[in-house]
C-alpha cells in the first residue's frame, strides 16, 4: 500500500492501526469529508515527544493532508477535535489550533482524556470539512 492510496472509494494513510482496526483515515460523504483521529504519529514514529505544541501542529498536519487528497484546506473545516492527555497541555494545544484555524473559525471541542494507544502521544485530533458542490467533483475520481 502506498502512503495514501484509496480502498472503496475512502482515503487510507500511513497508520499501522487502520488495516490493523479496520478504518480510512478520510471518508467523503456527499459534500462533506471526515477524517480519524490523528496524532504525532509521521513516518512511523511519534514526533516532538513531550511537546504538545509541536504534536498538535503535526497532528492537524497529518488531518489537512487527508483533506488535501479531496481538494481541502483549513478554511474548509468546519469543525476540530482535540482530545489532550493532560488539562495542563489545553494552553499549547489551543494555541497551536488557533496558529492554523484562526481564519477559518471552525467549531471545536477538547476534551482531557486517560490516555490514547501509546503513552507518548499527547494529543489526537479528528477534524470535519464540508464545501459546496464537493460530491459532484469528486464524482468518477479518487483523491
Amino acid at each position: 500500500m502506498t502512503d495514501r492510496q484509496i480502498v472503496r472509494g475512502k482515503l487510507a494513510g500511513a497508520s499501522p492501526w487502520e488495516d490493523d482496526f479496520g478504518y480510512s483515515r478520510a471518508v467523503a460523504a456527499g459534500d462533506h469529508v471526515v477524517v480519524a483521529g490523528t496524532t504525532a504519529w509521521v513516518n512511523g514514529k511519534i514526533e516532538h515527544e513531550g511537546d504538545p505544541y509541536n504534536q498538535t501542529l503535526a497532528a492537524f498536519g497529518v488531518g489537512l493532508g487527508a483533506l488535501a487528497a479531496y481538494g481541502l484546506t483549513a478554511d474548509d473545516v468546519v469543525r476540530t477535535r482535540m482530545y489532550i492527555t493532560h488539562v495542563r497541555d489545553a494552553d499549547e494545544v489551543g494555541r497551536a489550533h488557533k496558529k492554523l484555524f484562526d481564519a477559518a473559525r471552525p467549531v471545536a471541542t477538547m476534551v482531557v482524556v486517560e490516555g490514547l494507544i501509546d503513552s507518548r502521544m499527547m494529543v489526537e485530533i479528528e477534524l470535519e470539512a464540508y464545501r459546496a458542490g464537493l460530491a459532484s467533483t469528486l464524482e468518477g475520481k479518487q483523491p
